[in-house]
């Protein structure tokens, strides 16, 4: 018998097939380590968190997660690993090399594992489900985030603050509100965000588009959270509810605006005079009392406004749009807070009273007015003369006077 046939006989004798699965192993070993997919067995445990493993280098390689060993290191980069097969294809970021391609649409991976989630966005498969809400997934991590919506767990706390969260590109996100970092910029104005996702609704600024239409009125939005937020005022849904007072609001953000009501909570402090806010919004709106600035223009006769709602209401002077009548004597208004007032009329009800001698008044700006009668103060001067009055109607009488003199 020659040399080569004694090997091919050897190999012949010395194959181990699984009783299984019928796979079969040239090595003892190899089926040894085989046969525990089956029967399930980990006789590797480790001695710091007792989790058990099937093989001795899966041991080895979760151990370093305690010691914090990284033995395999980047000789370009310097970046370190645990396992020598996370070593290889970190080498690609450098080499640019994509061996993995996608016979579909040729899109290539620098990890294998990459392409089979690859697959998955043409095959449609999902095949990681949650356990209590039956939701599939396309891959697991995205099943292990979900988990945490039902567990509530919180596995990143902020190490500044002590906020925990659920995911850590949240707190990485987060922890920009104390560095103040914000990476994205908007090539045109030089606005920063801390989120690149809201660099993208910023720039729709500057193109005008509003890809989110309402099938109800066809009026458009720029983000799809504010469509969201459009469609309850046609459903008139308040899903957001005070559990203090009841209250209920259309808007997370108007509901967290309202729950600083009761707990005093203002947030937002003027850095001229240190007046505070609960909301950014009204600091913002504060903040043009100061500089002066009215970028709200009326296209009709050109009067400007700090405030959109107030260029709103103003509007309707040129269009007679009175939509609140009186249901008494069918007065009509432009606002709401006008008719309100004005039922005080006929129910007789004032509720703003004076604190030093009890005078009672349907409107706090005529008790504002009356309080001056007490302080003696005179906020209105006129420029001419400097004679001083407590109402700005007064003041107005008064400047006849220099003009009848003109």
């Amino acid at each position: 018998m020659s040399i080569f046939n004694h090997v091919e006989v050897q190999r012949e004798a010395k194959v181990f097939p699984c009783e299984i699965c019928a796979r079969i192993f040239l090595r003892k070993a190899n089926l040894k380590r085989h046969a525990r997919t089956h029967s399930g067995e980990k006789p590797h445990t480790c001695e710091i968190c007792n989790k058990s493993f099937s093989e001795s280098v899966n041991l080895t390689q979760h151990i370093r997660t305690h010691t914090g060993e990284k033995p395999y290191s980047c000789e370009i980069c310097k970046t370190s690993f645990t396992q020598k097969s996370y070593l290889k294809p970190h080498m690609r970021i450098h080499t640019g090399e994509k061996p993995y391609s996608c016979e579909i649409c040729d899109k290539s991976f620098s990890k294998k594992s990459h392409l089979n989630n690859h697959h998955r966005t043409h095959s449609g498969e999902k095949p990681f489900s949650c356990e209590t809400c039956g939701r599939p997934f396309m891959w697991k991590a995205h099943l292990k985030r979900h988990t945490r919506t039902h567990t509530g767990e919180k596995p990143y706390p902020c190490e500044v603050c002590g906020k925990c969260f659920s995911e850590s590109v949240n707190l990485n996100e987060h922890i920009r509100i104390h560095t103040g970092e914000k990476p994205y910029s908007c090539e045109i104005c030089k606005a920063s965000f801390t989120q690149k996702s809201a660099l993208k609704p910023h720039m729709r600024i500057h193109t005008g588009e509003k890809p989110y239409s309402c099938e109800i009125c066809d009026k458009s939005f720029s983000k799809k959270s504010h469509l969201n937020h459009h469609h309850r005022t046609h459903s008139g849904e308040k899903p957001f509810h005070c559990e203090i007072c009841n209250t209920s609001f259309s808007t997370k953000s108007w509901l967290i605006h309202h729950i600083r009501a009761h707990s005093g909570e203002k947030p937002y402090s003027c850095e001229i005079c240190s007046k505070s806010f609960v909301a950014k919004i009204y600091l913002n709106k504060h903040i043009r009392t100061h500089t002066g600035e009215k970028p709200h223009t009326c296209e009709t006769c050109g009067k400007s406004f700090s405030q959109k709602s107030t260029l709103n209401l103003h509007i309707k002077i040129h269009t007679g749009e009175k939509r609140y009548s009186c249901e008494v004597c069918d007065f009509s208004f432009i606002m709401k807070q006008n008719l309100q007032i004005h039922m005080r009329t006929h129910t007789g009800e004032k509720p703003y009273s004076c604190e030093i001698c009890g005078k009672l008044f349907a409107k706090k700006s005529s008790l504002t007015q009356h309080i001056r009668i007490h302080t003696g103060e005179k906020p209105y001067s006129c420029e001419v003369c400097g004679v001083s009055f407590s109402q700005k109607s007064p003041l107005k009488n008064h400047m006849l006077i220099h003009t009848e003199v003109e």
